[in-house]
């Protein structure tokens, strides 16, 4: 009986000694990374309002580390981001600012459609934005050596943008991963390509007016081109090259001609697609679901796909918001 109560003890107190290790830590790296930040442009008087309430915060680390992975087949994913309740609450939103959000699209020659599918997928048409203190999110991944020089950057960027006024520190509530407003800006994005489209002088991407025009100045800028397809869902044949299959999102090999590729589609005769588009195939639920087939489903990629991508680097992201993007386009 000592002996489980000297474990017991043991265990309790190494619980206690173990957050107590991290905080200490924490605090050293925190004053490294202020003698860092205001050798990056950040005043002191900056630093110190914007990060006086930063925290270590352990479920941020937890998240990074198990990530949740969908393991549904691809159908149900698109089918849940995609329902016919999105597309409702999408064209209320759309409906409540219309005259605005076709101002957006004809400005930046990115469809609404587009947008509200982005908007809608990433958080719900702004009802789930996140509540998550950016900062102190930043921080953790930023200490913690996993992907340190990422957020590192990533923070010091915000910090950047708190001291040139262009975002209010008192509003960075967002995801765990430090993402930001109804689009779910990281900082870096914000500062390339948010825009303060009312004109009061601040950057507020949890508005309507500044999230929807920072999103298609985004979309735009990497290259998005307006009414041209994003993927089409194809029945491939048993003899298509093994090395024309991509089943991860890092970067899309064996681009081809769309005319070259439909010698492998079985339902060639259903698209009238112009045989010079490049375009890839994907099979998306190769790596992820236990036993899938090799060939089903497949779909055919073009270079509008890619843009979502370079939003959001999953097959089944891009597949969804592209088909949630059609739907818009039936209605609206």
């Amino acid at each position: 009986m000592k002996k489980i109560n000297f474990f017991i003890t043991l265990f309790l107190l190494l619980s206690i000694e173990a957050p107590r290790a991290i905080d200490k830590s924490f605090d050293e790296w925190l004053k490294n990374f202020k003698t860092y930040a205001l050798e990056n442009n950040i005043s002191e008087t900056t630093f110190d309002i914007a990060m006086s309430d930063v925290v270590f915060l352990p479920k941020v680390i937890k998240y990074d580390r198990f990530q949740p992975e969908f393991y549904e087949d691809t159908k149900t994913y698109i089918s849940k981001r995609s329902s016919n309740l999105k597309v409702k609450q999408g064209t209320k939103l759309y409906k409540s600012n219309e005259i605005f959000i076709n101002v957006i699209d004809k400005k930046f020659s990115v469809e609404k459609s587009l947008l509200l599918a982005l908007m809608g997928i990433e958080t719900n048409f702004g009802t789930y934005v996140g509540k998550m203190d950016i900062l102190s999110s930043l921080a953790t991944l930023s200490f913690d050596e996993r992907r340190s020089e990422f957020f590192t950057k990533e923070l010091i960027t915000l910090l950047q943008l708190v001291e040139t006024k262009k975002i209010d520190h008192n509003i960075l509530y967002g995801s765990w991963a430090g993402a930001f407003g109804n689009f779910q800006f990281m900082p870096s994005t914000i500062e390339r390509y948010a825009i303060d489209y009312d004109k009061n002088k601040i950057i507020e991407l949890k508005s309507t007016k500044d999230s929807f025009a920072s999103a298609a100045n985004y979309i735009n800028k990497i290259g998005w081109k307006k009414n041209q397809p994003c993927f089409i869902r194809v029945k491939l044949t048993k003899n298509v090259p093994k090395d024309l299959l991509n089943t991860s999102a890092k970067k899309l090999h064996s681009k081809n001609k769309f005319g070259n590729l439909k010698n492998f589609i079985k339902n060639k005769n259903d698209f009238t697609i112009n045989d010079d588009l490049i375009g890839s195939i994907i099979t998306p639920d190769k790596d992820i679901i236990p036993n899938s087939e090799n060939l089903e489903p497949a779909y055919i990629v073009f270079e509008n796909y890619e843009k979502i991508l370079q939003w959001n680097r999953s097959l089944r992201f891009g597949l969804a918001v592209c088909t949630l993007k059609d739907k818009f386009e039936n209605v609206l």
